[in-house]
């Protein structure tokens, strides 16, 4: 069923938006493209909507919605905290700092990819740094570093927007919007970088299900069950921030996904089996952020809201509902 209404839902995602698209236009573009068939002559002036703009975009929040599901799944087994998210050691300020730093310093190193490889170079550097701090601190010492690292990345970035921008405000805008996340940048050449990471990350996340069910039982639990509870917590931690970074560099910093989602697919399952709850947040976390964008696009059109803003506005009263009905349990992760 969801992947039925992922299906709809970029269809619809595809054909809605401020230049309407007839459903039957969207799906003879997307057969021409696919086959190498010429277009009719109707469907032309589609064409680069749907091909080159929507689609792209449609893919990229589908792959991102769920990649920030799939780590936020892992780092709350991870952490026994239901309250972890995909930034909780610090990647998406580092992210920022990278892309304030490339963006004000007007660098086209990497062409129209040069955001994108400074988000990513900040992502990984900041994650080094918290894995640098706590090689022996166990896990309260990595979420006291992630956070503090976090500060003073965003600390960092409020100094650089405030006095590095020497284009009157142009350069910090543009800052601003990406910090909150948007979808606007996705090309056809990134969006192969994602999809082979997300692709990758599943599978090997599925078959460490059951390490994950284990180290929710404790460390000591999961060492008499014959596993080494450090290092795989290392290695899962470096491949959640590893493709955390490549997200964060594709799309900015999009909040509440990867909290909500795996929130809601255990109550909607009424399990914490890894194995079931995976692969559902990662399509529940693909179909909220179609929806999100899709009402990012529509709702100020022609103008268009920043991602991270709807999926905010949508993720709060839903955290606060959580709240009222699961106050105790999460009032004790907190």
């Amino acid at each position: 069923m969801l992947i039925a209404a992922l299906l709809a839902s970029a269809v619809a995602g595809v054909a809605l938006g401020s230049v309407q698209v007839p459903v039957g236009s969207v799906l003879r573009v997307l057969q021409a493209n696919l086959t190498g068939a010429a277009l009719a002559v109707e469907d032309v002036r589609h064409n680069a909507i749907v091909w080159q703009i929507r689609l792209p975009r449609i893919l990229l929040g589908a792959l991102v919605g769920a990649g920030l599901a799939m780590v936020g799944t892992v780092l709350q087994a991870l952490l026994r905290n239901p309250l972890a998210d995909p930034f909780v050691l610090g990647t998406s300020s580092g992210a920022g700092v990278g892309a304030v730093t490339v963006t004000l310093a007007g660098s086209t190193v990497a062409g129209i990819h040069t955001l994108s490889a400074g988000a990513f170079a900040g992502a990984v550097a900041a994650t080094a740094l918290v894995f640098a701090l706590t090689r022996s601190g166990g896990v309260p010492r990595l979420l006291l570093a992630g956070v503090a690292v976090a500060f003073i990345g965003q600390a960092v970035i409020n100094v650089l927007v405030l006095f590095g921008d020497d284009s009157g405000g142009q350069a910090a805008r543009q800052v601003l919007f990406w910090l909150m996340g948007g979808l606007g940048g996705a090309r056809w050449t990134s969006l192969l970088i994602i999809a082979v990471l997300t692709a990758l990350a599943l599978p090997v996340l599925l078959l460490r299900a059951r390490v994950l069910d284990a180290l929710l039982l404790g460390e000591q639990t999961a060492a008499a069950l014959g596993l080494r509870p450090t290092r795989l917590r290392a290695e899962l931690f470096l491949l959640t921030s590893l493709l955390t970074g490549a997200l964060v560099a594709a799309s900015g910093a999009i909040g509440f996904v990867g909290l909500m989602m795996p929130l809601f697919t255990r109550l909607l399952l009424r399990t914490a089996e890894n194995a079931r709850v995976l692969p559902v947040a990662a399509l529940l976390g693909a179909l909220f952020l179609i929806w999100a964008d899709l009402l990012a696009r529509t709702v100020v059109a022609p103008a268009e809201l920043p991602v991270g803003v709807v999926t905010a506005l949508c993720g709060g009263p839903v955290f606060l509902w959580l709240l009222v009905r699961r106050g105790a349990s999460l009032a004790g992760a907190a």
